[in-house]
């Protein structure tokens, strides 16, 4: 009896095992040379070189019109950035960073007395907002948790971002 009970465990260990699957993807396709982000129409494309490989819909700041001037306008960073660090263990799932603020962004929101903000990151999506409905970061551009595995997958740092209007 004892051995079927271990028997029993012993498959159910291996069929969770085998169902489980890592966030961590591996990508050996063409380099992704430049990240582009519309924001007017909340899309995001990787490209290599002029050869377009994936398109992503986004989510976007919760107050998304306009260039992000201080810390709690809701506004994502318009501009050109870098993507500049990756966090395993965000709090949304997986997120890389984007190199807002820069220079210019410090000049500005220092001529009006306040912080740029900071912590800009490209993002999974936490449940309560998986109906995909509207903006909702504090100036992050988000995607699904799976395309969030695709993208910290095939974006090395360093790569050029373009945020459009």
């Amino acid at each position: 009896m004892r051995a079927i009970t271990l028997l029993g465990i012993l498959c159910s260990a291996l069929l969770v095992a085998g169902c489980s699957s890592s966030k961590f993807k591996s990508y050996d396709g063409p380099p992704v040379t430049l990240v582009v982000v519309e924001k007017d129409n909340r899309s995001l494309h990787l490209l290599s070189d002029d050869r377009l490989l994936k398109s992503y819909k986004v989510h976007l700041g919760f107050n998304p019109v306009g260039h992000k001037s201080i810390e709690g306008d809701g506004r994502t960073p318009e501009g050109i950035y870098k993507i500049d660090r990756r966090n395993p263990n965000s709090e949304f799932h997986l997120s890389i960073g984007i190199s807002y603020p820069n220079a210019a962004d410090k000049a500005r929101a220092k001529a009006l007395g306040k912080s740029p903000g900071g912590d800009i990151f490209i993002h999974g999506r936490p449940k309560k907002y998986r109906d995909g409905t509207r903006d909702w970061t504090a100036g992050c551009i988000a995607v699904t948790d799976r395309q969030m595995e695709e993208i910290y997958a095939m974006v090395p740092n360093g790569t050029p971002i373009i945020i459009k209007p």
